[in-house]
């Protein structure tokens, strides 16, 4: 049976946090003397109680915390955090409740759709509560892929198990001692982030919510011209945060902890990462210098940008690539799916599912020539187990089911089929841009049905969790005693 008390005391403990950091945007708007605090103060009020009512019901000496209660808490932290930080955007922004929550999950699950016009001129309040949200989203989501994920073994995440994934005991100071490290590795970037940001000429406001947004690969800007309102050299610095953003976190410990950045190199996944960014920029940098006549430098630029800020599911817009022709296009819709590294902060199907994908087709071509031998796949130089095989196989089969379920729900809403399919992978894979004219680089989700809004919602929150999460917390099978 599932033990709700431990439930409600995460929940409690997310939402007592939650509040906490409410009060930061407040201060600023007291701070620049622009409207927002009281509406945050009003925020945090109801969370609040809410956060403490929570612990209340949870606290006891004992919370030991299964299987089932992981899934539960993993789905329902997203979904309450999500309503409760979405007040400040009813309260501020004066916009319908499916809107607010739009717009959170989109910043929760860093994904960067947005249906908000007219940043420049809104409260700073607001604009850092944006930025914030996806910073936390994601801290948060390293932190699951670590410790939640492969205790799960959601989508062959087995594979990457490490002491910190224990939940005994006696691993308690091993998790609190990982996580720390993280979060010093993250906070660390997003403070380098941010000083470079200010070099490159952007104010400090403008600085730091790019930092916050920028590492934590979530997309969100100050303005509605995204990164095409910044000089050359502020989008170099994205180039180079996006691409760190998207490489897992563990790595970076580890380098830190053995004090030598080779570490990072040894690691085959980031190799093949590298690897494929450069393929791909240098494809779309060609296509742009000879077929569109952009100079050398924008090429090169301009098509490292948008193959990053898409691979890493970040989401800044920087030109429009979906009027570039059919081949970028096509290049597009495979890295819109594909992600960056697994324990990053990007969304995606992550490199190592295609790695282990790729190395099944060549064991069982090498099975094909020489039927009586013995083949054994290794990762890293972990050997993958038939179950991680089989983690990753149904979670490549059921990832794209979702996006095509979501694509026909859209559909019946209304929608055309390329914002319904586009949408529906942004959604899934963690974006934000999709293709088209409304959803594209330098489109709004704002003009779309709240009946697809909900659905896109829905869509994030399952991408975000890795999918089966959520379908195993829909399923029947759950419920049962």
């Amino acid at each position: 049976m599932i033990n709700f008390r431990p439930v409600f005391f995460v929940l409690g403990l997310l939402l007592s946090k939650l509040a906490l950091f409410m009060y930061i945007p407040a201060i600023v708007a007291v701070y620049t003397k622009t409207h927002g605090a009281f509406d945050f103060g009003v925020s945090a009020l109801i969370t609040n109680v809410a956060g403490f009512t929570c612990l209340a019901i949870g606290r006891r000496k004992s919370r030991v915390i299964k299987i089932k209660d992981a899934f539960l808490i993993t789905t329902l932290v997203w979904v309450f955090g999500s309503a409760f930080a979405s007040l400040p955007f009813i309260f501020i922004n004066e916009i319908s409740f499916t809107n607010a929550y739009f717009e959170t999950m989109s910043g929760i699950t860093t994904t960067g759709s947005t249906v908000l016009v007219g940043l420049d001129s809104m409260a700073a309040s607001i604009l850092l509560w944006r930025s914030l949200l996806q910073w936390f989203g994601g801290i948060g989501f390293i932190v699951m892929a670590v410790a939640v994920f492969p205790l799960i073994n959601v989508g062959g995440m087995r594979l990457f198990q490490t002491e910190s994934s224990d939940w005994s005991d006696k691993s308690a100071p091993r998790m609190k001692s990982v996580a720390k490290s993280i979060l010093i590795v993250y906070f660390s970037l997003t403070l380098a982030c941010l000083v470079c940001y200010w070099l490159s000429g952007m104010g400090w406001f403008d600085a730091v919510n790019h930092a916050l947004t920028t590492v934590s690969t979530g997309g969100y800007s100050t303005t509605d011209s995204s990164m095409n309102g910044f000089s050359n050299l502020a989008q170099w610095v994205a180039i180079i945060f996006m691409l760190l953003g998207g490489m897992p976190f563990l790595v970076f410990v580890s380098a830190m902890k053995a004090k030598s950045p080779l570490i990072l190199f040894k690691d085959v996944q980031i190799q093949a990462y590298f690897k494929l960014v450069l393929f791909l920029s240098l494809s779309v940098a060609l296509w742009l210098y000879l077929k569109l006549d952009y100079s050398l430098s924008d090429s090169i630029r301009i098509g490292m940008f948008n193959i990053i800020t898409v691979m890493t599911t970040t989401g800044f817009a920087l030109d429009d690539f979906s009027q570039w022709g059919a081949f970028t296009t096509i290049i597009f819709s495979f890295v819109l799916v594909m992600g960056a590294c697994s324990g990053s902060t990007s969304g995606g199907l992550k490199i190592f599912r295609i790695q282990i994908a790729a190395s099944l087709i060549n064991k069982q071509i090498q099975q094909l020539l020489h039927p009586s031998g013995v083949f054994v796949q290794r990762y890293n130089g972990s050997r993958i187990t038939d179950d991680i095989v089989r983690s990753v196989m149904a979670f490549a089969f059921i990832y794209v089911v979702t996006i095509l379920v979501i694509a026909s729900m859209l559909s019946l809403v209304g929608l055309d089929p390329i914002t319904s399919l586009t949408g529906s992978a942004t959604a899934v894979a963690n974006v934000g841009p999709g293709l088209g004219p409304i959803i594209g680089p330098t489109g709004n989700f704002r003009g779309l049905p709240d009946a697809a809004k909900w659905v896109l919602s829905f869509g994030m929150l399952m991408g975000r969790l890795e999918i089966l999460t959520v379908v195993a917390v829909c399923s029947r099978h759950f419920w049962r005693i």
